[in-house]
């Protein structure tokens, strides 16, 4: 039993510094994806915009989901750093050029069209699940 408590004791701060180090990447992703998205979520979101609050919800999602697989296969803290900047920067431009590509739906989620928004949530999280795939190789 000591040798549980021992290994949980001399883990823990890795834990917290991987944990921590990787909340602290999801936060810099979702400040830089407001910044570039064409419209300005916040707001529109504190107008009651659903169809921008579930946008940007995916893009919250499909930014966590690289990271955690970045996290979890990470053997240190530059791991993390490295594979998890590189998810961030490669979601970040398909986001772009989705909105680019399929004109007009950043238009049609500031209007509050939530079908626009179930179809970008939909964008985000597939590109989410194939960067996450790239990272964990």
């Amino acid at each position: 039993m000591d040798v549980v408590i021992q290994s949980f004791l001399s883990g823990i701060p890795v834990l917290l510094l991987h944990f921590s180090l990787t909340l602290v990447m999801l936060g810099c992703g979702a400040v830089i994806y407001v910044f570039v998205t064409p419209y300005d979520d916040i707001a529109l979101i504190k107008d009651g915009n659903s169809a921008a609050a579930l946008s940007l919800s995916g893009a919250l999602i499909g930014l966590g989901i690289p990271l955690s697989v970045a996290m979890a296969g990470s053997v240190n803290a530059f791991d993390i750093l490295i594979y998890g900047a590189v998810s961030i920067i490669l979601q970040l431009v398909a986001y772009r050029i989705t909105d680019l590509v399929l004109k007009g739906l950043p238009q049609r989620i500031e209007s509050g069209e939530m079908s626009a928004a179930i179809t970008m949530f939909g964008i985000k999280i597939s590109i989410s699940l194939i960067n996450a795939a790239a990272v964990s190789v």
